[in-house]
């Protein structure tokens, strides 16, 4: 199913298979799990984090997930779909704004992304940081994994602080960028 999906719309998919369990362990290391109110996914996918979050996640933490994909959403929804702390959304998280308002949810903690930022038009690249940015909370963290630094300096803009590591064990090899709250420079929104 990836791989169709990949086909049909590689800009927005941006592999060729689903994440690897090492990329999906990195990716949540950050997390902390016992405090996390509210943890969002964009572009999950096939769940490959989704399925490492739900495993550590308490139970009154909200995990949402946006998936603009309708074949990964059906699939989604028929994993987690019955899970009562999990809210799955078929939406860009371009409206992740939006999309919170309609959950009353104002911050969140930790937004993990599996978006390839190094494929999607540059406009609604800077829409996702620009919200992003704003909807985490003071000491929230976005997370999110790209397979070049292509776009390391336009995510720079966005945030507090930007650390990263490469993960050898996956196909193929990723960054995972751990990018700290902060608010971005005004001087970039049009830039």
């Amino acid at each position: 199913m990836f791989l169709l999906e990949y086909i049909k719309n590689p800009r927005y998919i941006g592999a060729i298979a689903p994440s690897g369990k090492y990329l999906a362990y990195r990716m949540i290391r950050e997390i902390d799990f016992k405090n996390a109110k509210y943890i969002i996914e964009y572009g999950p996918g096939t769940g490959a984090f989704t399925e490492k979050i739900l495993s550590r996640v308490n139970n009154n933490t909200i995990v949402i997930l946006i998936e603009r994909n309708k074949e990964f959403y059906n699939s989604l929804n028929k994993l987690y779909g019955y899970k009562k702390n999990v809210i799955i959304v078929n939406d860009s998280a371009e409206n992740i704004d939006i999309i919170l308002k309609r959950y009353s949810v104002s911050e969140v903690d930790y937004i993990v992304s599996g978006i390839p930022f190094a494929s999607l038009p540059k406009n609604v690249s800077r829409r996702i940081l620009m919200k992003t940015s704003d909807l985490l909370k003071h000491r929230g963290k976005f997370i999110t994994f790209q397979y070049t630094l292509f776009k390391l300096r336009f995510i720079k803009k966005y945030f507090r602080e930007v650390n990263y590591s490469k993960v050898f064990i996956n196909f193929p090899p990723a960054y995972v960028l751990t990018c700290e709250e902060g608010s971005y420079e005004k001087k970039y929104i049009n830039s």
